[in-house]
């Protein structure tokens, strides 16, 4: 049994690895990733470098994989309702209750409140802790049976996984199976859900999660496989490091030359020639903010997983403040949200930023 958590860099070719990874096994495999569009993604990666997805992969969304193999299976054990699958929900869903599981002293319509709809669609905040309980009262059945179908299982975007997702990790990581975690704890623009437990390990930070609940399961912490970026030229590396000084620096397999490379400083005045000239994409914090409407723009949060040659930034007032003196502090979700902006370039990075000759600000260029 081999566990391994990689903590990889923006851009360093995570999807390829799991790919590659996955390509080279022969037993049942197992590839689980958060979002719909990264499921796409690892698709579309298998078309590319093998023509299909072998008959022993099997690729599944992380609430498709607990909903087939911890709620059906095992929903006897809590329930005798049939469960008519699952409704996504961005907040704490249904009847609020005391307890480690569920409202375990309610009646069974009250029960069924905490966990369902009333047509019996489990609200997605819910899914993990269902599966936990499940896992209880079979004695760890649950994760046993998982590893019994797959010998090789791979979660991808680890960083987003919350809550009691974090309890069913430490369970597969018990199991007989080789478990492989990869993800960017830089990256948390989401989580699956907005649960209390484990906040501690909120934000990011699965690796001490698996440094203090997960001693005996024997996981290899890797930071240096996926440390280089095939995106980002060293300049756009150095600069998004500079944000998170607890990792390495990142390093670069991207060295194409343009002629406009690195990061800039472009005044307010300036954005419309900038856009003109280097056509990069707009990238804000929110819809509220102002920007150029004759060119393209996305939310820096919404960009995730996107690449352009060029980017311009519109800063927020604390990332300024952070580019002014980066012995400032960023909320967890601004200074992600900047690093996720600029890992985004290729070539350059533009950030509106009103600066005058006594200007400096470390690692930026001006533009004019």
């Amino acid at each position: 049994m081999v566990n391994r958590l990689i903590i990889a860099a923006a851009g360093s070719g995570k999807t390829t690895y799991l790919v590659r990874q996955a390509l080279q096994q022969s037993d049942s495999v197992l590839i689980t990733t958060f979002t719909i569009a990264n499921e796409t993604e690892i698709r579309n990666k298998f078309l590319e470098l093998n023509g299909c997805v072998p008959h022993n992969v099997t690729i599944q969304t992380w609430y498709s994989f607990l909903l087939q193999h911890g709620v059906r299976p095992f929903q006897g054990v809590v329930l005798k309702d049939k469960i008519n699958g699952m409704i996504l929900v961005n907040e704490k869903s249904g009847k609020k209750y005391d307890g480690k599981y569920g409202p375990v002293y309610y009646s069974e319509e009250e029960y069924k409140e905490f966990y369902f709809t009333d047509g019996m669609k489990m609200y997605s905040d819910k899914i993990a802790k269902f599966v936990c309980r499940c896992e209880n009262e079979t004695n760890g059945r649950v994760s046993k049976r998982i590893s019994r179908i797959y010998s090789k299982i791979y979660i991808d975007e680890v960083q987003d996984l919350a809550g009691y997702d974090l309890d069913i990790i430490k369970s597969l990581l018990q199991t007989d199976s080789d478990v492989t975690m990869v993800g960017d704890p830089r990256q948390v623009t989401y989580h699956t859900h907005n649960e209390a437990k484990y906040k501690q390990y909120a934000d990011g930070k699965i690796e001490e999660f698996i440094r203090a609940k997960c001693k005996k399961t024997n996981c290899k912490i890797d930071k240096e496989t996926l440390n280089d970026s095939y995106r980002n030229n060293q300049s756009i590396c150095s600069y998004s490091s500079c944000l998170y000084k607890e990792y390495d620096e990142t390093g670069t397999k991207q060295f194409h030359v343009t002629g406009h490379d690195g990061i800039f400083l472009v005044r307010p005045k300036d954005i419309d020639l900038y856009l003109k000239e280097y056509k990069p994409m707009q990238l804000r914090e929110k819809r509220t903010v102002t920007v150029n409407n004759e060119y393209p723009v996305i939310n820096m949060g919404e960009s995730k997983g996107l690449t352009y040659d060029r980017v311009l930034i519109y800063p927020t007032k604390s990332m300024k403040s952070w580019m002014e003196d980066q012995a400032k502090e960023l909320k967890p979700r601004t200074r992600s949200q900047l690093y996720v902006a600029i890992t985004r370039a290729r070539y350059s990075v533009g950030i509106v930023f009103d600066y005058d000759e006594k200007t400096i600000i470390e690692g930026a260029k001006k533009y004019r």
